[in-house]
């Protein structure tokens, strides 16, 4: 049997020191691989603990616009943004777009019938437009699998084909804020809940719309006066997604399943893009508040006509005038019910008061061949259905309750004009 011979002790080795190593050629690649080894497992962990960062799939977020000055922007805006750094894309989708160019515009826009349509930009120039216009915006990133991310790019693809592009738009039904809502829920189908979506919000789609409007007092009272009582219905959570900030709100509580069947908040982040700078919307001058110009037109018809019936004389010109531009307006809200597809402007009270029949019934009850009893009749007639329009109207405000007053006073000073023959009444000039 051989022994191994044991090798000499150097100095080092032999006063107890430790003599350094010596790399040789074959050791260096050796020390080289284990560090490129330990840089890789290093780069693994970082991508386990932070797996979004090495996401390979777009990004879809929820973008919500603040209002703007004019009154189509009042509501604000809602679209969808796809980010894809992996193709270096970054594309917004909304459904807000209008021609001008449209033959007949303003008589489909009056009627409901003007094409709305899904537009497509960059995102920065979408950002650059908005915050010219001072208007607020806001990112909601989703949190959605990349089947749910596909299955949205799909439903997007559909909506920007030519035949699909274009849409009837519904003010309170179908519009740029419940657009990208509907296409996030068909593309998430069940996985998404939005908790409040079948909950009341004691709020009615009229009461909602008016939050936007009070800077804006005459488009209020126009647009009041021009919706009917499908305005009036008390609105669920989903029902209330027909504005951009509900849009935004119902998504920041709802939730979503994942693959793995763990349920997560639908909304991963909420950033703010743009934070609009603090600006006071110049105000209507208090004269020319509809409050107060239908109040000092009611003091000054309601104590000429007084003044007039005292000395047994009702000019049938300031009737005519009153009563026609009443008809007048009856007939073009009358027009807006029957005559459009708005679906909001139907079953409107206001036609109890601003009837359209008093254009031309008014000649009827005041012409040259009227009789007394005609007359006395149509103004009765007329006082009953002002004071019932006026008790079920939802109109916020008192510009029409004035204005209702006032003819109301016209009408009960006729009719009891009308039951004294032997005051004689002022003929028209």
């Amino acid at each position: 049997m051989f022994r191994a011979k044991r090798p000499k002790r150097g100095k080092a080795e032999r006063s107890g020191e430790v003599e350094p190593t010596k790399l040789t050629k074959t050791s260096k690649p050796v020390a080289v691989s284990r560090f490129f080894s330990l840089v890789l497992l290093v780069g693994l962990f970082i991508a386990h603990l932070f797996p979004a960062q090495a996401q390979s799939y777009p990004q879809i977020s929820l973008l919500t616009f603040g209002p703007g000055e004019e009154l189509y922007a009042s509501f604000g805006h809602t679209a969808i943004r796809v980010y894809d750094p992996v193709r270096g894309q970054d594309m917004t989708y909304g459904w807000g777009g209008f021609r001008f160019s449209e033959n007949n515009f303003y008589v489909k826009f009056l009627r409901g019938t003007l094409p709305y349509y899904i537009d497509a930009y960059e995102m920065n120039l979408m950002v650059y437009a908005y915050q010219t216009e001072n208007r607020t915006i806001r990112e909601q990133i989703l949190n959605l699998s990349p089947t749910q991310t596909q299955q949205l790019l799909q439903v997007l693809e559909t909506n920007m084909r030519p035949e699909n592009r274009t849409y009837q738009y519904k003010f309170f039904y179908d519009n740029c804020a419940t657009r990208p809502r509907d296409v996030i829920s068909q593309a998430c189908g069940d996985s998404l809940t939005i908790p409040s979506r079948s909950v009341s919000t004691g709020k009615s789609y009229r009461d909602w719309m008016n939050d936007y409007l009070g800077e804006q007092p005459w488009a209020q009272l126009g647009m009041n006066l021009a919706i009917g009582r499908p305005a009036d219905v008390i609105t669920t959570g989903w029902q209330a997604m027909y504005l951009p900030t509900n849009v935004h709100d119902q998504f920041a509580h709802a939730t979503i399943r994942q693959a793995d069947g763990r349920v997560a908040p639908a909304v991963a982040q909420d950033r703010m893009v743009f934070q609009a700078a603090r600006t006071f919307r110049k105000e209507v001058p208090f004269i020319f508040d509809p409050n107060v110009v239908f109040a000092l037109l009611t003091i000054a018809v309601s104590v000429f006509s007084i003044r007039r019936y005292r000395d047994g004389k009702l000019d049938r010109w300031l009737d005519r005038l009153l009563f026609g531009v009443s008809g007048f307006l009856g007939w073009f809200l009358f027009l807006l019910w029957v005559g459009t597809d708005h679906g909001v402007t139907a079953w409107n009270p206001t036609l109890l008061w601003l009837m359209p029949l008093h254009l031309p019934l008014i000649y009827w009850a005041t012409g040259p061949t009227s009789t007394t009893a005609r007359r006395r009749t149509y103004f009765l007639v007329t006082a009953g259905l002002i004071v019932t329009g006026l008790i079920v109207s939802n109109v916020p405000g008192g510009a029409d309750t004035l204005f209702g007053l006032m003819l109301l006073i016209r009408c009960l000073l006729n009719a009891q004009m009308a039951g004294r023959p032997e005051r004689a009444v002022a003929r028209v000039a």
